[in-house]
């Protein structure tokens, strides 16, 4: 992380506004890690017949997209397309979040689940990343 003077999208400062930067995929790795906890933890109370994988699999899923992410938003190939790093992280939520909707057959809650918590990463990447 990185502590410096902010400025403004024009290039003048806002003064000694501390401005904390990261890089996007340390970013998106950080956002992935603590999505993936909250959306562990969030199953806790639910009852699986193989509760172990099922905290696993979420948390890694999870994961994933920080991860995508955070490697996605900023690149050239997607910087061209012109849309905000938020729908960027809608999209690979949703993409990355399919396959275990379809598993668990729950799609309603993975897919949005997925598509807010790719959004908002996509949105921290985007505002916070470097």
């Amino acid at each position: 992380m990185i502590l410096s003077c902010a400025t403004s999208p024009g290039g003048e400062g806002y003064g000694f506004l501390p401005s904390l930067l990261m890089p996007r995929l340390a970013l998106g790795l950080l956002a992935g890690v603590l999505y993936g906890v909250l959306s562990a933890a969030s199953m806790l109370p639910l009852q699986f017949p193989d509760k172990r994988a099922a905290l696993l699999g979420a948390f890694l899923n999870r994961l994933a997209i920080g991860v995508v992410v955070g490697a996605v938003v900023g690149a050239p190939q997607v910087d061209a397309l012109r849309l905000p790093p938020w729908v960027i992280g809608l999209a690979a939520g949703v993409l990355l979040s399919a396959a275990d909707a379809v598993i668990t057959k729950a799609y309603a809650p993975i897919l949005v689940l997925g598509a807010l918590g790719g959004a908002v990463i996509g949105w921290l990447v985007g505002r916070f990343g470097r």
